[in-house]
């Protein structure tokens, strides 16, 4: 079994699952948890990282078409294996509860939807009027 969800570096809390870095690079900040878990094939790159929303997500989704879903799954089912727990929490750094923020996280979870008609539901609060995908 494999539960998804999202939230940011900040919001986490240990009682959500386990907590997976899915960006480039680590927080140079303190975390109040451990955090020992990355997936880079799910961090964008840095080819299109500062493009628009519209450039971004075409790019991020033509990569996660490439690598598939069976992949990305059999990469977090090591994670749930290792950890003993199938609720893993997507993290990077964007706070979407502030007005027109969208983040790679969200792009993900709408394409893993759409790839295996399973929800990823972020954990923070999200701004309603952004231009979320």
């Amino acid at each position: 079994m494999l539960t998804l969800f999202t939230n940011r570096f900040q919001a986490f809390q240990p009682p959500q699952g386990v907590p997976v870095r899915i960006t480039l690079g680590a927080p140079r900040f303190k975390l109040p948890y451990s955090l020992t878990h990355s997936v880079r094939e799910l961090a964008p790159r840095r080819d299109y990282l500062s493009q628009p929303e519209p450039e971004f997500t075409t790019a991020y989704r033509a990569d996660l078409d490439q690598l598939g879903p069976e992949r990305i799954a059999a990469r977090l089912r090591q994670i749930t294996q290792a950890e003993g727990d199938h609720r893993l929490v997507l993290l990077c750094f964007e706070d979407l509860g502030k007005p027109g923020l969208w983040c790679h996280r969200r792009v993900f979870a709408a394409w893993w939807k759409e790839v295996t008609g399973d929800e990823v539901r972020e954990l923070s609060p999200m701004d309603q009027q952004g231009t979320l995908i």
